[in-house]
């Protein structure tokens, strides 16, 4: 029998008192999740488990809350874990193109760049104090005194050959001057004509031998120059080392855990030695007074003694989490910025810059992957960082394969991080389909639940949840028990079901704000049932513009919709309208219609290709029930048309198919359809109602109509006795129904639902194969017996003839 449902069937109600408390400002915030264990299980055991492998995917629906609760998550699990080093890059010396990198304990990193800076002042201070002290001066003048004397021992020698051969002797700028003589005159070229010729050859013999002695002479003079040199710079690198030394050795002394800290300040100190004018010498500077630009990987001398602190955990409690809202490359792995100078363009170990890896070294990294996978290079470019566990600084240009110029190539510095990725369920699937990278990388799937069960346990902490909102953001007041409730049953509502809440807490969020806005624009202290209920209506206000104009088409009569009265072959049905997070119900009216012939039950919606699979599975189930119940002692001819009026776009799914046999019933017996009823339910071929989706939405849609056209006490819908459990009515339509303005049917069967529509009953085959005379399916087989009738004789007049 068909059943009216009681009011107290229509909704679940939520006891204040369940909570505890009279405010949420007697509770301690809550710090943790409501109803995800799931998801909270799965995070433990990824986050437990220090392997590569083991990243983390969260995956639910958009509004649960995912992101928020992941990082509150991260947040808390972090601080017990210790905070990761400091990451730093310097020069390399051997390899410019190549800087080195260093990893420091916490707060060492910057420690160690300050001490860099300060040793570099330090040197640049006593260098050149120490080649002024009296010791260098005393030692410089001892070394040129040496070798001035053993340079005026080659000019005494070429000198005194140079008299013995008759030739005087004149050292000069450029070199050595021999001039003959005779009798301590020079002798000009008029005189040295005049000699004899023996003794023209004479002197010119002996002035090559002489020449050959000078020349002789200036090879030795080049080596003792040479030598001196030599002798000069090893004084300065020894009076260099002595007061380079003790500085270098020192910071050895207190980095001395640090191997890679050790070697560079060795590399330091070899460079110093081997540019000990840069040091001394002011440096060179072009007319504008800027250095010349260096090409990329060269660097200015003094900058290559600094330290690039790419990351400084000093301030780092825990282990970092990060969030990269926007998953490019360069945002994820840093960059290497460069500087143009003359139009020359210029990099050094200096520019590189962090990314969320770098950053969340040693901790955890949270993306969205619908926003990473917009960046395919990113995606490929994390997998491989994840695999091989490092980082690698590169010009995304040769992530894609493109030729680059020659640029900076600094070290892979080693990755030990935790990635979780938040995204829906499907691109999870998706992956795991495509990209045979993602299960081996990604082992652990979170799942959040869109909904949670209705629990004394999850009610409670409601009100901490508040409590915790209301102490991270300034300016929300405290709820009273009451407003608890109801926000407890919007819950409810949200999740269309009596025994679940939902858990999409963005949702529900939106709600607790605007309650808060309503108080304080009354002036409350705090925040009571009537508030959340009128942040409820605005907000329903706010979005239903649509839906208000579609009601108003129905009320000018634009769209056909009757509350009253009957009609044969039309019934009202009813169904559900998605327009971006809003969804509303809408009556439709379905019709049939019936003639003689054989072509069957005529879906028009599907030959006009606006049926949907499933919509179409709806009416061929409702054939095999037509065929079960009349066709098996004769065969089932008969054409029907069935179509939803006045509907201009797809339709889908089989919630209509009972409203469809409904209609086919009645346009088959004759008998009128009550128009004050509107009907909704999928019927398999045994002519069982079955649950259908959105039927809150539905039963809204039609009184909101009837009560347009006027409440007249028998209206009301009739619905699956399965989805009675998941009624969670507006408060409206259960006021309605305890007046009796309203009704809400539960039926079980078609026999259940047309005894409502029609107010006869259908009947049942007798022992004699008959349905009761007067009956409704009495009706149908009769007439399917008429033109069954008619089809055969019009078969034999065709044959006739």
């Amino acid at each position: 029998m068909p059943r009216r449902l009681k009011p107290e069937e229509l909704r679940r109600r939520c006891d204040p008192e369940i909570f505890g408390v009279e405010t949420t400002a007697e509770c301690a915030p809550l710090e943790g999740v409501i109803g995800q264990e799931r998801a909270v299980r799965a995070l433990e055991l990824g986050l437990g488990i220090k392997d590569f492998r083991y990243n983390i995917y969260v995956a639910g629906s958009p509004g649960t809350g995912k992101t928020s609760i992941v990082r509150a998550f991260l947040h808390r699990v972090s601080l017990n874990e210790p905070s990761p080093p400091d990451l730093c890059y310097v020069h390399n010396f051997d390899d410019p193109y190549c800087p080195r990198y260093i990893i420091l304990p916490a707060g060492m990193g910057k420690k160690f760049a300050r001490d860099m800076e300060n040793l570099i002042k330090k040197l640049r201070e006593r260098l050149p104090a120490s080649y002024r002290s009296e010791d260098y001066r005393k030692r410089r003048q001892n070394l040129d005194e040496q070798f001035e004397e053993l340079r005026q021992r080659i000019y005494r020698t070429v000198e005194t050959e140079a008299q013995r051969r008759g030739f005087l002797f004149q050292p000069t700028p450029i070199g050595i001057k021999t001039i003959p003589h005779k009798d301590g005159k020079p002798l000009t070229p008029e005189l040295f004509a005049q000699l004899p010729e023996k003794e023209r050859q004479r002197i010119t013999h002996a002035q090559q031998e002489l020449q050959q002695i000078i020349q002789e002479a200036l090879q030795q003079e080049q080596q003792i120059e040479e030598q001196r040199l030599k002798a000069i710079r090893e004084l300065e690198e020894e009076i260099a080392e002595y007061t380079v030394r003790p500085v270098i050795d020192a910071l050895q002394a207190r980095y001395s855990e640090h191997p890679r800290v050790v070697q560079f300040l060795n590399d330091v100190e070899a460079d110093i030695l081997q540019h000990i004018q840069e040091f001394t010498e002011p440096p060179q500077q072009n007319a504008e007074g800027q250095g010349v630009p260096l090409p990329t990987g060269m660097i200015d001398l003094f900058k290559r003694y600094t330290v690039n602190v790419l990351v400084d955990h000093s301030k780092t409690k825990g282990a970092p989490v990060v969030v990269e809202e926007n998953a490019t490359y360069t945002n994820l792995f840093g960059k290497i910025e460069r500087r143009v100078q003359f139009g020359v363009m210029t990099a050094d170990f200096s520019m590189i810059k962090a990314g969320s890896l770098h950053r969340a070294n040693g901790g955890y990294l949270v993306l969205s992957v619908e926003n990473l996978l917009k960046y395919g290079i990113s995606w490929e470019a994390l997998k491989i960082a994840i695999r091989c566990r490092q980082i690698q600084i590169d010009d995304p240009a040769n992530m894609l394969g493109l030729t680059t110029t020659e640029g900076l190539k600094p070290e892979p510095i080693p990755l030990d991080i935790k990635v979780i990725l938040i995204g829906s369920p499907e691109i999870y699937y998706a992956l795991q389909a495509l990209d045979e990278d993602f299960g081996k990388l990604f082992s652990v799937r979170a799942d959040f639940d869109d909904e949670m069960d209705w629990k004394p346990e999850y009610i409670k902490l409601f009100a901490p949840f508040v409590a915790a909102r209301v102490k991270e953001r300034p300016g929300l007041k405290h709820f009273h028990k009451g407003a608890l409730a109801r926000l407890v049953e919007y819950a409810a509502e949200l999740s269309g079901d009596q025994e679940k809440l939902s858990a999409r807490f963005s949702h529900l969020m939106a709600i607790i704000r605007e309650a808060s806005y309503w108080a304080e624009r009354e002036g409350a202290r705090l925040v009571k049932a009537e508030h959340v209920e009128r942040a409820i209506e605005e907000k329903h206000y706010r979005d239903s513009l649509i839906e208000e104009k579609m009601r108003e088409l129905i009320a000018r009569g634009d769209i056909f919709i009757d509350t009253q009265g009957a009609r044969v072959g039309c019934v009202n049905g009813l169904s559900v309208l998605q327009v971006g997070d809003l969804s509303f119900g809408r009556p439709v009216r379905i019709t049939a219609n019936l003639f003689t012939g054989k072509d069957g039950v005529i879906d028009l919606e599907r030959e006009a290709a606006l049926s949907g699979k499933l919509h179409t599975k709806g009416v061929l189930i409702l054939k095999g029930w037509l065929g079960e119940k009349f066709a098996q002692d004769q065969p089932l001819s008969l054409t029907a048309s069935l179509t939803f009026e006045q509907s201009y776009s797809k339709v889908d799914g089989d919630s209509a198919s009972s409203t469809e046999l409904y209609a086919l019933l009645s346009a088959l017996s004759g008998v009128p359809l009550k128009q004050n009823l509107a009907v909704t339910g999928s019927v398999n071929q045994k002519g069982e109602i079955q649950p259908i989706g959105g039927v809150n939405e539905k039963i809204d849609g039609f009184f909101k109509i009837c009560k347009i056209k006027g409440l007249t006490g028998d209206q009301g819908v009739i619905i699956p006795e399965q989805n009675v459990h998941h009624l969670m009515l507006r408060p409206e339509i259960v006021e309605a129904v305890k007046k009796g303005q309203f009704h809400v049917y539960a039926v079980k069967t078609i026999e259940e639902g047309l005894e409502l529509l029609t107010g006869i009953e259908p009947g049942q085959r007798g022992p004699d194969g008959r349905f009761p005379e007067g009956s409704l399916y009495a009706r149908v087989e009769a007439r399917l017996k008429e033109i069954q009738k008619n089809l055969e004789t019009e078969e034999e007049e065709e044959e006739k003839t």
